[in-house]
């Protein structure tokens, strides 16, 4: 069988010559790390909060002024590296590595701390949930799980919507990663289906449009689930633990009263929006052959077996595990076992595992994560903070629905550069006691809300969210083994869709949700009396 893809532009155009974007991104981090005069904010910040202190015990600066310049050279890589994962200037695995080397040779971090961003619970993590992945798909899994899902639908609209609102919904109570990477096999085999029902003389005709648009569908709204409920992600227990500090605790059904119903809506400006987006481009407009394929070859597969029931009690063991686990075991610890348990059983062959795992998608996300370690221990994440929240002051957006909007489009956009935990980590100590300070009842809540929900929109940039980098790295052609998405496809499609998320949030969350909820009154005097004891 001969295949044919018609590849759009999704590297190409002026994004398509390298050379030209390497020689950009090496000119702006050699201009804002080493010739622009360092503000003397910087200084001041990494002075008041302790950065050229800590940098000065670890050796990698003499004083203040040394410890901002290393501050203005991490702010030159930012740029640098959203060039490269955007327009693979360089392989994207490999833009992934540059961010320790450089963290290693211009002594930006002490040396024991750099690996760890590399070896940590995140890293193995998202290695773990590769494997689990391919192992998913090795033993046919992938098939049953569509159609114990989509099985029952039928055409194109009613699969997206339903596709969309159930994810968005499902993503919002378990781990989105897990069903991102259970779900992607899924879409992909959905969509050869529907293609290959086109076939004619033996020939497969692909259609990127169809098989990006439901790659995108599942992974944003898997993103988007993240408001919900707190155990949609860590960032949502770390915006709960700051409010504890101030003894005005959320309990787990009090946020999903704000959160929850701002998912299915989410869901379906996202099924809308993908439609908006691609509805001209795509060619196969009917996904029942692809569905009814799945479902024919479920049915030849007869009763699950021992290669199956195996995958499916490491999948529900890995789940269950994350769930109770807790810090002791993280989330790493688990997802390692989606390495061994299929090895060890006999159900997938190490080989087939290793040469499965999309070890781009991989270094990418583990240099995102040194990115992010830079970003905070160096004080420029702080200093993008202050001076942006400085700027809401200026313009009168420091208080009510204003400052709401001011801090969660920062959080959204600070989300895509680092991890939503360490996102909400950085801003929730400097939201919530501008909460209190306002004056305005309920507003320790509001803020924290505010930020939180925004780390669930990590849409446009490919090292944002692991749901992007799982995606990316398993979302292959089944024929071909090719990747569909290319990095700069998450800024192509999905900055105007963070837009429209914060929209939502802004206006259903913040005019309709906060309104009808209300928050408690005792809320704010109970803050104030901490803060204002110097209890935190």
């Amino acid at each position: 069988m001969s295949h044919e893809i018609e590849h759009d532009v999704g590297g190409g155009g002026i994004l398509a010559n390298k050379t030209l974007w390497l020689c950009i991104g090496i000119s702006i981090f050699l201009i804002v790390a080493f010739a622009v005069p360092t503000p003397h904010s910087i200084v001041e910040i990494v002075e008041k909060y302790g950065f050229a202190e800590r940098m000065e015990e670890w050796e990698i600066a003499e004083n203040k002024e040394e410890a901002a310049k290393k501050t203005m050279i991490v702010l030159g890589i930012i740029p640098m590296a959203v060039i490269f994962f955007a327009t693979e200037a360089i392989p994207i695995g490999l833009t992934g590595i540059l961010m320790p080397t450089l963290a290693y040779f211009l002594h930006l971090l002490p040396s024991h701390s750099i690996g760890k961003t590399f070896a940590g619970d995140a890293p193995m993590f998202l290695l773990g949930v590769l494997a689990m992945g391919v192992a998913v798909v090795d033993v046919g899994l992938h098939k049953r799980l569509a159609t114990w899902l989509l099985g029952w639908t039928k055409g194109f609209w009613v699969p997206v919507f339903v596709l969309c609102v159930s994810m968005s919904v499902v993503g919002s109570f378990i781990s989105a990663h897990a069903m991102c990477a259970f779900m992607t096999p899924v879409m992909m085999a959905v969509y050869f289906g529907s293609v290959s029902a086109n076939t004619r003389g033996g020939q497969v005709v692909h259609d990127p449009a169809l098989a990006k648009f439901l790659l995108f569908a599942l992974c944003f709204a898997l993103n988007v689930g993240g408001v919900g409920s707190p155990a949609a992600g860590g960032r949502n227990v770390i915006m709960m633990g700051f409010w504890s500090e101030y003894n005005v605790p959320m309990d787990f059904f009090t946020w999903m009263k704000y959160g929850l119903p701002l998912v299915p809506i989410l869901g379906v400006v996202v099924a809308l929006y993908m439609m908006i987006l691609f509805g001209r481009q795509i060619k196969t407009k009917d996904l029942t052959p692809g569905l009814a394929a799945i479902k024919d070859e479920t049915k030849r597969m007869g009763k699950m077996v021992y290669a199956e029931y195996v995958t499916l009690g490491m999948l529900l063991v890995i789940l269950f595990l994350w769930i109770v686990g807790g810090e002791e075991l993280g989330l790493g610890g688990p997802s390692l076992l989606a390495l061994l348990i299929p090895v060890i059983f006999k159900t997938t062959d190490w080989k087939k595992i290793l040469n499965g795992i999309s070890w781009d998608a991989w270094f990418m996300y583990c240099g995102a994560l040194t990115l992010g370690a830079l970003l905070k221990e160096s004080g420029a994440a702080m200093w993008l903070a202050k001076t942006f929240l400085e700027i809401l002051g200026a313009v009168g957006m420091d208080k009510g629905f204003g400052l709401w909007v001011g801090l969660s489009g920062l959080s959204g956009l600070i989300t895509n550069f680092m991890s939503d935990a360490g996102t909400t980590a950085l801003l929730g100590p400097i939201v919530v006691p501008m909460g209190i300070m306002t004056g305005v009842p309920g507003e320790p809540w509001a803020t924290g809300l505010a930020v939180a929900f925004a780390t669930s929109f990590a849409h446009f940039l490919i090292v944002g969210t692991p749901n992007n980098a799982i995606v990316y790295g398993l979302g292959t052609y089944p024929d071909t083994g090719e990747k569909v998405i290319h990095p700069a496809d998450f800024i192509k499609y999905g900055f105007v869709l963070f837009l429209l998320s914060m929209a939502v949030v802004w206006v259903v969350g913040f005019l309709f949700v906060y309104n009808i909820v209300g928050f408690p009154e005792h809320v704010l005097e109970t803050a104030t009396k901490v803060l204002e004891s110097g209890v935190k």
